[in-house]
């Protein structure tokens, strides 16, 4: 975890085993390849390796993709911090592409800024990394609704 970053205690001892479950039913980061890489309470890592099937015209990653891990690593920077009975779900976020997404591959690291009992506020910052040089492709505020006592579909 980043020194800066705000210390969360999470409501759930199991929230590492849970986040990771819940990451592993989305179809589409598995279509595109992307791992859950690091989960800390309040924060988490996406990556994702580039491949020809997620550019764009230009051979950048497409910005459609670049928000999908935004979103997803805030999202379950979030869900870091929910009871064990509930789950999340994105009810708006603001993305803005400040780069290109040209490298080998991209990190987006999803932080929460303001907990709640039902609506957290997070922020992402989508990395594209060539050479080992990393680049800020995008910024992301979002909010996500915690729902208690709703649990994810298992299929």
């Amino acid at each position: 975890m980043r020194p800066e970053m705000p210390q969360f205690q999470p409501r759930d001892p199991g929230y590492a085993a849970r986040v990771r479950a819940s990451f592993e039913l989305q179809q589409a980061m598995a279509l595109i390849g992307a791992q859950l890489a690091v989960i800390e309470p309040g924060y988490t890592e996406v990556h994702l390796p580039n491949k020809s099937e997620i550019t764009q015209q230009h051979g950048y990653i497409h910005g459609g993709v670049v928000g999908m891990i935004a979103d997803s690593a805030a999202g379950y920077a979030a869900n870091t911090l929910t009871p064990a009975d509930s789950s999340v779900l994105t009810v708006e976020y603001k993305l803005n592409l400040v780069a290109p997404a040209d490298g080998q591959r991209l990190v987006a690291r999803g932080e929460v800024i303001k907990p709640g009992r039902t609506l957290i506020i997070t922020r992402a910052e989508v990395f594209a990394i060539r050479d080992e040089r990393w680049t800020l492709c995008a910024i992301m505020q979002q909010t996500i609704m915690a729902m208690q006592g709703k649990n994810e579909r298992q299929g």
